[in-house]
């Protein structure tokens, strides 16, 4: 291996390069915390960055022990684990920025230590050290994960699944078995799009076990995941009289990725989420709103088939953007819209083939139209994430012997890219998985740095 020619050795170091990293995680996202209260501040600004749906939850339930956006009133618009969680933070912290920020540090904290241990598993050790340091420095993820957002609480339980399924492959344990089980099932209570990631792990088994060995080490993470799941569906189902596969909200999602002015926003750089629908929809019940925008996307998909191929390509190239998507959003006070004819303008008058969603002066949106976000901020990601990503190019590669292991990571980039190309793309949405895209840019340095001593301590290989 050349990992082992280097001469490198961690041996006792690798608890302490582990304490580093994490030690640096804490630090800069505290410095970014206490330098940007304007920011973060959501209790003193009225602002919140992320999404505000997550606060209003989490303070109805405190209030009511109710899960609903209006108080007294459930629902389950959004999946529901982040903002239990939230709301007890709010409890037993109090409602506060520097409280959310430091929950959200600790569970990027777990995030590393579990991304370390995927990538010392399944490539090297020295690997999964630089990816866990890279994770710690993405700016993209520091900036997002102190906001409002459930995005850290989704790494957490997602990186901890993989790491259960990688430990449980290479032994047989029910400790594994039951924990893959427990973070799966809240994970999917916290976003539903990683279920697709546990048939594909069973698919990564049989790359190494037999059927049967396959079915006896994963049957206990189906069985709990199930188990717990079972409550909330029980639940959902007391609420709307119906099925509802963990949350409401699919349906939007959908129709914002498949409609007449996806691929012309997209194009233009905007998210099609500031649009509506002019067809009437059924609010007053977010389940039959969420059957209804359903069926006006597939309306437009079956009357558009020869469309499909053009929106898909947009909104691939939207989500594995090296830029932020969306990279334009609304002026206060104005909402892009589409011409028939394809001109992209903005308007602030309602009334036309989509009513339309405005944004105020102090909408935290409007904040990233300014210098430190649209400028500054995209030209820091372009940089740190498009060298990473041309990295974890040569690092697929590099490692395509090993299949067998890796395989397992291609399979959760393909999974995540299928489903938010089949819905809607934004940066945001890719970047919980960026940590993980990164173990192959780690690898093909940690490869390059290998060659490089080489020439260093043999110099006929230099002019060979």
């Amino acid at each position: 291996m050349i990992f082992r020619e280097t001469g490198l050795q961690l041996g006792s170091l690798r608890l302490s390069w582990l304490a580093l990293i994490l030690t640096l995680c804490i630090a800069v996202r505290l410095g970014v915390l206490i330098a940007f209260p304007s920011v973060f501040a959501f209790e003193q600004t009225d602002a919140i960055h992320g999404s505000e749906a997550y606060d209003a939850y989490a303070q109805n339930l405190l209030t009511t022990g109710i899960y609903g956006r209006t108080l007294g009133v459930p629902d389950a618009a959004i999946p529901p684990l982040y903002s239990y969680a939230l709301a007890a933070v709010y409890a037993i912290f109090g409602r506060g920025y520097l409280q959310v920020g430091i929950f959200h540090s600790l569970l990027d904290c777990l995030s590393i230590y579990f991304l370390i241990g995927i990538g010392s598993k399944l490539l090297n050790r020295r690997v999964g050290l630089l990816a866990g340091l890279l994770y710690a420095l993405y700016p993209y993820l520091i900036f997002q994960n102190l906001t409002l957002i459930d995005t850290p609480l989704f790494m957490m339980l997602m990186h901890g699944f993989l790491w259960c399924v990688v430990c449980l492959r290479e032994q047989r344990s029910l400790a594994f078995g039951i924990l893959g089980g427990v973070l799966l099932a809240l994970g999917a209570l916290t976003r539903p799009v990683i279920v697709p990631l546990a048939p594909l792990a069973a698919l990564w088994f049989l790359f190494r076990l037999n059927l049967w060995e396959s079915v006896r080490r994963l049957l206990p993470v189906a069985g709990f995941s199930a188990l717990l799941v079972l409550p909330w569906v029980v639940w959902t189902y007391g609420v709307y009289g119906a099925f509802v596969p963990i949350a409401t909200n699919g349906g939007m999602n959908f129709w914002f990725g498949s409609n007449p002015l996806t691929v012309p926003l997209v194009r233009a750089g905007f998210h099609p989420q500031w649009i509506r629908p002019q067809t009437p929809i059924r609010t007053e019940d977010t389940r039959l709103a969420n059957d209804d925008l359903y069926q006006l996307a597939l309306t437009y998909l079956r009357e558009n088939p020869r469309q499909l191929p053009e929106l898909l390509w947009v909104k691939f190239l939207a989500y594995w953007s090296i830029d932020v998507f969306p990279t334009r959003n609304p002026i206060p006070g104005a909402v892009p819209i589409v011409d028939p004819s394809g001109e992209l303008r903005f308007q602030t008058d309602a009334g036309e083939e989509f009513s339309l969603v405005t944004i105020s002066e102090n909408d935290p949106v409007a904040a990233y139209s300014g210098a430190l976000f649209d400028v500054i901020g995209r030209l820091v990601h372009r940089l740190y994430f498009g060298a990473l990503l041309i990295l974890a190019l040569c690092g697929i590669l590099l490692s395509a012997r090993q299949w067998r292991e890796v395989s397992l990571l291609w399979f959760v980039q393909l999974a995540m890219t299928a489903f938010y190309v089949i819905y809607i793309p934004a940066t945001r949405y890719r970047a919980p998985t960026d940590p993980l895209l990164f173990l192959f840019s780690a690898y093909a340095a940690v490869a390059l740095l290998a060659f490089a001593l080489r020439r260093a301590r043999n110099p006929q290989v230099r002019h060979a």
